[in-house]
This record gives structure tokens, sequence and C-alpha cells, in this order.
């Protein structure tokens, strides 16, 4: 058994105690302690023998799990320890009942290395005894317009904190006289209600544009495809979105998109009712924000 791992920090000092045992001393810092004791061989491929000091075998010490022992403590009784941040960015897209297993349990606070109810798993392959730091914060990411957080683990939902995270259009402002903000809400506005709430767009695409072209090019080459796949190519309601829409008939330019009739061929109906109606959209060379000019 071990129960503890030290640095030895001073000389040799001659300290005798009655009854005249243990009289030779080194200072040593105290690294971590475990009264109960843990076995050898989670750091030793040998046993320890009875000698008050001796070299041990490099290669056959267990590197990381000494490395694991000696940190887990240090901070204990100096203050709160260094935060640590994991951020696993899409938590949902994996299924997080095998991603995580039995480990999903050590995250609870009570669980944590030091803490009350401590746990430590042995990871499958290592072999290693495994526990998480209570100084460890796990941070998850997940666009809900991907996957429902519906389809999350219950188990995750209990351990999780759960932050939502809405465009905010205040982090936007007017660049070259277009009103960002007031582009974004309108944008997202319709998408709410033609699609749903979780579908709206974040500011985040916005944020780094300094002219009107980088705006030309966010809405272009990533806005209007955006919307073109959120409606599976129904050019009509992408073009609500847009506010090119028009209950007229016949051909139309819009602001972002055009609208071209499209005759019907010979042999079909050419009648003017609104079955009988199509049209071919284009998406404009030149953007006009009009509607969107700050004031």
């Amino acid at each position: 058994m071990f129960r503890a791992i030290g640095e030895v920090t001073g000389d040799y000092q001659f300290a005798p105690r009655e009854g005249g045992d243990y009289g030779h001393r080194r200072a040593v810092r105290w690294l971590w302690i475990d009264r109960a004791g843990l076995p050898v061989s989670e750091l030793y491929a040998r046993n320890f023998t009875m000698k008050s000091i001796y070299l041990l075998t490099p290669s056959e010490i267990n590197l990381r799990a000494l490395e694991r022992y000696a940190t887990s403590q240090q901070n204990v009784g100096r203050g709160a320890p260094e935060p640590f941040v994991l951020i696993i960015d899409e938590i949902n897209r994996a299924n997080i009942s095998k991603v995580f297993g039995e480990l999903i349990t050590l995250l609870e606070p009570d669980k944590r290395l030091g803490k009350l109810n401590e746990l430590k798993v042995r990871l499958p392959y290592s072999k290693d005894p495994f526990g998480v730091p209570s100084n460890l914060h796990l941070l998850g990411t997940m666009n809900t317009a991907d996957r429902s957080i519906a389809l999350l683990d219950t188990a995750l939902r209990r351990r999780f904190t759960f932050r939502e995270l809405m465009p905010d259009p205040t982090k936007l402002g007017v660049v070259d006289g277009i009103d960002l903000a007031a582009l974004l809400t309108t944008l997202n506005e319709r998408i709410e209600y033609l699609f749903d709430r979780e579908h709206q767009i974040g500011h985040a695409y916005f944020m780094s544009c300094t002219s009107k072209a980088e705006i030309d090019d966010v809405m272009r080459n990533k806005i209007i495809p955006l919307l073109s796949e959120y409606f599976y190519d129904d050019w009509q309601k992408v073009s609500i979105v847009l506010g090119d829409a028009d209950n007229r008939e016949g051909d139309r330019q819009g602001k972002f998109m055009n609208r071209q009739q499209i005759r019907a061929p010979k042999g079909m109906s050419d009648e003017n009712d609104d079955a009988s109606l199509r049209y071919r959209w284009t998406v404009r060379g030149e953007f006009s924000y009009q509607d969107f000019m700050a004031t």
C-alpha cells in the first residue's frame, strides 16, 4: 500500500524525540495523502520494500498516475484552486450515453475528487483509476436547429444547467448606413412566423462586417443559402423572409431576389390561376437595404 506522495524540500536534520525513535528528518511537502491507502500497483510495477529511502526504477513507474495523484490535492487548504474549462462543441450531435458511459456520474459535484462522496472509475484501456477534479468545469454547446434537445439523455440534463442564448441584435451597429440590428430583427421575426424560433439567425453572422460589401457577402453566401435549406428550396418563402414577396402576378424586381414568370409550354393550361403560375427566382447582383437604412 502507499498512503502519501511527497516532495523532499530540505536537508537532513537530527531531531530526537522522546523514546529515541525516528530522529532522522528531512522536510517534506506532502502532495497527496490518503490514510486508507491504495495498492502499490497503481503507481509501481513492483512492491515497495522496507528501506527508508531507495531509488525506484523509472521504467516501472506509472508517471501518468503519479502526476494525477500528486496534483489532485495540491490546492487543498490554499484557497480556491485555479479553474479549468473543457468545452464540448455540438454536444448534442453525439450519443451522450455511449460517449460518457459511467463517467457521467463523476461530473456530479459531490462525486468529484476530494469531495464527500468521491468516486473513481477504472479506465477500460489503461486500467488507471480516474476521477474528475472539482476545479474542472464542462461547457457543452449545441444548436437546437440541428437537433432537438429533447433527444438528450436524462442523465445529462440532471448534471448540466441549460442556458439559452438567443440572437442579440443589440450587439450590432450601423455599417455604411445599414442598421444591422433592424435587418437581423426583421429577418428573424419572419423566420419565426414561417418556421420556428429555434431557426433564427445568430448575430455572429454580421459581427465582423465593416462595409456594405461584407454585408452583401454574408447575405449572398450565408444567409440566403441557409434560408433555402430551411425551407427546402421553397423560394417563395425565402422571398417572404427577405421582404421580396408580392401577391401580384408577373415579373418582379426585389431588393434581394428577382422573380420571373415562366410561361406554360404548349399543350398545358395557360389560365391565370395560382395553380398554373410558375416563377423563376434569381438572386440579384446588387442588393438594396433601403428598408434598413439608419435614420
